[in-house]
């Protein structure tokens, strides 16, 4: 990891900014006025922003329509959210679960629960399709991230995905991830060739489950609340910004306009 200082935007310029939200845009759960200004400016700049996100699909909705952003991937890569004609299209990836398999998350909470009395299913549950979130740092009380680990373990254990993100462990059934879902829509949607999405693209990350980003794309930023993961990372961003949230988003936008 190195300082956002050493950064030097490609010649060709920066295309795409592909982002994570909770702890990358916000800070304390919120985004902030500075934050949400560096959107526009890159929207106002031409700079396409595509947030790639473990948020449910409720929220995806009203971030197409609400934010100054090209697309949004929710649900650690289970869909797609984008405008084509003034009509909202949903992109879905093709390995997502059925509903009898989706059905079977119940099952992996009710397992965590006996482990793990403490825990809750995310307050935002209610507005997902695809898979399960586990809150173990959103909302008191706080469980720590050795228990996200344990929580893992147990997803994993009954054969589901699991991601760890800042707040929440995500779970489901089915053969996608952000960076899986990052490259097909690319090229489906803006007919990008891999070694085109690489040049062309930024990704800024915060947590553990933006590392198959970090390590996709060569240009890949976190912001400081990284550095809280460092011993534990397998795959580190190129750059590091000074700040952490929303703040440290802004300083990496700063460095692209």
């Amino acid at each position: 990891m190195r300082s956002l200082k050493d950064f030097k935007p490609p010649q060709s310029g920066v295309k795409f900014v592909l982002t994570d939200i909770d702890d990358t845009l916000t800070e304390d759960g919120k985004l902030g006025a500075d934050a949400y200004a560096s959107l526009w400016r890159l929207h106002d700049a031409g700079i396409r922003v595509i947030p790639v996100t473990g948020r449910p699909a409720g929220w995806c909705d009203l971030i197409i329509r609400q934010w100054p952003v090209d697309a949004v991937v929710g649900e650690n890569g289970a869909f797609v959210y984008y405008f084509e004609d003034s009509q909202l299209k949903s992109f879905v990836h093709p390995s997502v679960a059925d509903g009898e398999s989706i059905k079977k998350l119940e099952l992996i909470f009710s397992a965590v629960k006996a482990e793990i009395p403490l825990v809750r299913k995310a307050k935002d549950q209610f507005a997902r399709i695809y898979d399960l979130a586990i809150d173990f740092n959103e909302d008191p009380p706080r469980l720590g991230y050795e228990t996200a680990v344990r929580i893992k373990d147990i997803c994993d254990g009954h054969g589901a995905e699991a991601k760890i993100s800042s707040i929440h462990v995500n779970t489901w059934f089915g053969s996608y991830s952000k960076r899986d879902m990052a490259v097909l829509f690319m090229k489906e949607r803006y007919g990008l060739s891999e070694d085109e999405l690489k040049r062309q693209s930024i990704f800024c990350g915060d947590s553990p489950n933006d590392e198959p980003m970090f390590a996709y794309l060569p240009n890949s930023f976190a912001v400081a609340n990284i550095l809280d993961f460092k011993d534990i990372l397998k795959n580190e961003p190129a750059f590091v910004a000074s700040k952490r949230g929303g703040a440290g988003f802004v300083e990496i936008t700063e460095k692209l306009i």
